[in-house]
């Protein structure tokens, strides 16, 4: 048996440490921490101020908590999921990885924002007719990308599964492998993607015959 004293042998403490991280927490001023703004956004054509607002606080914590506007989604909270996607400026956007006070000049929609009045987006009665759903968490930023994903195919904008990004499909020329990518961003635990993907086409169908997507 080693009967050596190690009595003053102490571990070598690493520079980055638990000990020098609880040190940087204790530097922080309270007023650092605490510190407040005013910030205004324009939601779904209406502008909203929120006078005490963390200016860490994402974008979508200030959809849900401040503006109780719950129909974005917290899944992963990661920016993998895709449940929280909303439309600025007309694109696609992770609101769980956007700041909300770097967005005061633009202009928000979310799935609340799609109703015109009483009237469904034809997205959201694709989704319904073609049963595009099961438990329905996924759903709204499942259906905020696929109204994007049709306006930027109308646009020419290609995707990963473009053969020729020079010339990427017209709308009405956009296929499944070519929808599937486009939705990539958008996990469904439920497995409803063949009922997310006929939702998707039957509005592409309309669309290509003249109407509104």
């Amino acid at each position: 048996m080693d009967d050596t004293d190690r009595s003053d042998h102490t571990p070598a403490k690493s520079p980055t440490g638990a000990g020098n991280i609880q040190a940087g927490y204790a530097r922080l001023s309270p007023s650092a921490v605490t510190e407040t703004t005013s910030v205004t956004l324009r939601v779904n054509g209406t502008m909203r101020t929120l006078a005490t607002l963390d200016p860490r606080t994402t974008l979508l914590d200030a959809l849900r908590e401040h503006l109780g506007l719950t129909g974005s989604k917290k899944g992963c909270d990661h920016g993998q999921c895709g449940a929280c996607t909303v439309h600025i400026n007309s694109q696609r956007v992770l609101a769980c990885l956007s700041l909300a006070i770097a967005h005061q000049h633009d202009e928000i929609t979310t799935i609340e924002g799609l109703i015109d009045e009483d009237l469904l987006h034809p997205m959201q009665a694709a989704f319904i007719e073609c049963d595009a759903f099961q438990c329905g968490y996924c759903t709204p930023g499942q259906i905020m990308s696929a109204v994007c994903l049709l306006e930027e195919a109308a646009r020419g904008v290609p995707s990963h599964a473009t053969p020729d990004v020079a010339a990427p499909p017209s709308l009405d020329g956009l296929g499944d492998e070519e929808i599937r990518e486009r939705m990539s961003g958008n996990i469904c635990r439920c497995g409803a993607y063949p009922n997310i993907l006929a939702a998707i086409r039957q509005v592409q169908r309309t669309h290509t015959r003249g109407a509104t997507p």
